[in-house]
């Protein structure tokens, strides 16, 4: 490990050798994630780092610095370490009982938009499988009249996701329970969105570190081929959508085919499945017949 050029306690030392530690550890953006996690324990911006990098870093947050680099070196995610992640230009907090919001997921909120341009005219919006609260939330902050549901399993992630509406200013226009895709829910929704478990059970431990030690199986597990979750759905789904509404589902690479396939056999009409960022057909738009 070469030597860094400035003087130890001082910012640019810390930089320095965090940036070494998570190279070795073939951590990707090494320099940019050790500011990250430095600009959060000194509760500063990353541009009063570079500002000054002999300034001295206080005992308190190199300890703090330091307990969050020994974490990141296991591969724990870096929003873990920060406790939140931005979605939609909305900033959410995380933890382990949840996926962590990811830019492909946008993608979901932008087809939705597309398939509803009269904003006002959605009323009602479900989120199944809420997690963070990240697609209701961002729909709801699009669709100015709506109200909405989130479902979960898990009672932590319902948790996590009522305080999250509550922070964002939401919490008045937005309800979440403990239950899941099978539960009965009362009424009918014009927009229904769900970001399901589809990762086949056998490839998850195969999956990088931060996912597969540090994301909850529940949420990624969608059985033998990864498509147990979008049976249940799609069988709910023409008793829950309103006449004119939509349903946009998030998609794992090279699903479409079989999603659209278990859609169609359930009565349902595909309009088309939008592209993420990556070119990766991502949100599947469907409707009643």
């Amino acid at each position: 490990m070469t030597a860094c050029a400035d003087p130890a306690g001082t910012v640019g030392f810390f930089l320095c050798r965090a940036g070494q530690h998570l190279r070795a550890a073939a951590i990707e953006s090494p320099r940019l994630e050790a500011r990250l996690l430095l600009a959060h324990a000194m509760a500063c911006r990353q541009e009063d780092l570079l500002r000054d990098p002999r300034a001295a870093v206080p005992p308190a947050a190199a300890a703090r610095f330091g307990d969050m680099l020994r974490r990141r070196l296991d591969h724990a995610p870096v929003a873990h370490l920060l406790g939140e992640q931005e979605f939609w230009s909305l900033r959410f907090a995380v933890s382990g009982a949840t996926l962590i919001p990811r830019p492909d997921s946008e993608t979901l909120i932008e087809a939705a938009v597309e398939a509803l341009p009269d904003r006002a005219a959605v009323r009602r919006v479900l989120d199944l499988g809420t997690g963070t609260g990240c697609l209701l939330l961002a729909a709801l902050s699009e669709f100015p009249t709506a109200t909405g549901l989130g479902l979960d399993r898990v009672l932590a992630a319902a948790a996590l996701a009522r305080d999250n509406a509550a922070r964002l200013g939401l919490g008045d226009r937005s309800a979440f329970a403990v239950a899941d895709w099978a539960a009965p829910v009362a009424g009918r929704f014009d927009l229904i969105l769900s970001n399901p478990p589809y990762i086949e059970s056998a490839t998850i431990p195969g999956l990088m570190p931060e996912v597969a030690r540090h994301e909850p199986v529940s949420a990624l597990d969608g059985g033998r081929d990864g498509l147990d979750a979008y049976r249940a759905i799609a069988a709910m789904l023409p008793g829950l959508l309103t006449p004119g509404g939509r349903a946009v589902l998030e998609l794992g690479q090279g699903q479409q085919p079989a999603v659209e396939a278990i859609a169609t056999a359930k009565g349902l009409r595909v309009l088309g499945c939008r592209a993420d960022l990556g070119g990766v057909p991502r949100a599947l738009m469907l409707a009643t017949v």
